[in-house]
């Protein structure tokens, strides 16, 4: 399912942390979206995480296969002794911009901080073939930690017309800002490139072409997430 022998890059973020980028990650990557496309009525929206789309969750197989590969290719450039527990999910993105709840419309971290001697990654794996739909980038905070978090609290409770207000702009896709935000880098998206990154990192979908965005598994912008808790 997974590729045995990875060729794995390092894509840096900035000093001291970056991107792992592995491309040509499942074996048969072809047979993973014909699978989406025949549970296509399993995808639900996902409030919870905020996620501007839909989802469904992968099986324990999958979750077995990536925290295998997990241990023996990426986490020992993350300082990881081994996976302690994972999260995954299918996912497309299928909000028009308008649609865009404040949450949505600025990036985020997976993980705000960690317990003593663990860490976590997230990683992305991109299956659909145009690569306009949009890759990932990654941002650091141009204001002090408090003013941020009073940011991301604004964000949960403000209604779209007073955080237009807050950050000086319509509902869109986030691009980075002239206050919060400093867009670091994009790695781009490529069929069945997998990346995985400190999932403390601030980082966002970069949907510059939401008119391409579909709910079709088969044309939208389809990937797996995954969220990996490790032991250091």
């Amino acid at each position: 399912m997974l590729n045995p022998r990875p060729a794995i890059q390092a894509a840096v973020i900035e000093d001291g942390r970056y991107c792992l980028v592995v491309d040509d990650f499942l074996t048969e990557p072809r047979r993973m979206v014909e699978r989406a496309v025949a549970r296509r009525a399993c995808f639900m929206a996902a409030p919870v995480n905020c996620y501007p789309g839909i989802e469904q969750p992968m099986d324990a197989q999958f979750d077995q296969a990536m925290a295998a590969f997990f241990d023996m290719h990426i986490g020992p450039g993350f300082g990881a002794m081994r996976a302690l527990g994972l999260n995954t999910r299918m996912s497309i993105v299928t909000l028009k911009p308008e649609a865009l709840m404040p949450q949505q419309r600025i990036c985020h971290r997976d993980a705000r901080e960690c317990a003593p001697g663990e860490g976590a990654v997230a990683s992305v794996l991109y299956l659909f073939e145009d690569e306009r739909m949009g890759g990932t980038s990654f941002y650091r905070p141009r204001r002090h930690p408090l003013e941020i978090d009073h940011l991301l609290h604004q964000a949960r409770h403000m209604d779209n017309d007073a955080f237009s207000s807050v950050i000086g702009a319509p509902p869109q896709y986030y691009n980075g800002d002239a206050r919060y935000f400093e867009r670091l880098g994009t790695v781009p998206a490529r069929w069945n490139r997998a990346i995985f990154y400190d999932a403390t990192i601030f980082h966002s979908g970069q949907i510059d072409a939401p008119a391409l965005l579909s709910a079709d598994p088969a044309l939208g912008r389809l990937t797996i997430n995954a969220f990996i808790r490790y032991r250091r």
